[in-house]
């Protein structure tokens, strides 16, 4: 018997197939299996990488490439200071999906398409 993947939406585990679609009993939510099988291969695919193309990981140091004014402060990062022992968060709603401590500047958030790996 061939395994069917869980819902997408819900979640849950008695999906069915009809013909070429899939569905869920639970919340009536209709898919194709090329559609499970794109979302599998993207969150493989869910890399970080900087604004070079260059792709990140836990730990690496990495150097701003241009001037960020800092939200609700007078601070303006400088280019070419350093991050070092950065911390990935793949799932940032904000973007900001780089958390490390910048030389002079303390903990920060930073988004990937402003630094390059050092």
């Amino acid at each position: 018997m061939m395994s069917l993947p869980n819902c997408p939406k819900c979640d849950a585990e008695y999906t069915y197939e009809d013909g070429a679609l899939l569905v869920c009993p639970m919340c009536a939510h209709e898919w194709t299996a090329a559609e499970t099988d794109a979302a599998q291969a993207e969150d493989q695919d869910a890399v970080i990488r900087d604004a070079v193309g260059n792709e990140l990981q836990d730990g690496d140091a990495v150097t701003v490439i241009k001037d960020l004014k800092v939200k609700g402060s007078s601070i303006v990062i400088k280019v070419g200071t350093k991050a070092k022992s950065i911390r990935l968060l793949p799932d940032a709603t904000d973007g900001h999906d780089i958390d490390c401590k910048l030389d002079g500047y303390g903990p920060m958030k930073l988004k990937s398409s402003v630094v390059k790996k050092a």
